[in-house]
């Protein structure tokens, strides 16, 4: 994952006619936001087809994408593993419950 970030980062300024990461970045956060929504339904969808095939391409789509949103909105991968981290070791329920 760390890996396919910094090569995502390194994509910010190319061509968008030679890079689909940077026509994503081009098309700004709300069109890198839908595409992520689309991914997340068709990783569902694949789930509930029971094609094991299709759930792993698609969710190597869906974390593609994820990935190209957390650096387009200047997130780094470590902000992301430190709120996991802050949640380990507590119930799922409690968590969101404390969200109020």
């Amino acid at each position: 994952m760390d890996r396919l970030f910094a090569l995502i980062e390194a994509r910010k300024g190319c061509d968008p006619s030679q890079s689909y990461t940077a026509k994503l970045f081009s098309q700004g956060t709300l069109k890198i936001a839908k595409k992520l929504g689309e991914e997340g339904v068709e990783t569902a969808l694949a789930a509930v087809a029971q094609d094991k095939a299709a759930l792993a391409a698609e969710s190597a789509d869906l974390l593609y994408h994820l990935l190209v949103l957390w650096a387009a909105c200047g997130l780094k991968p470590e902000e992301a593993y430190a709120a996991l981290e802050a949640r380990a070791g507590r119930s799922g329920i409690d968590e969101k419950a404390s969200r109020g």
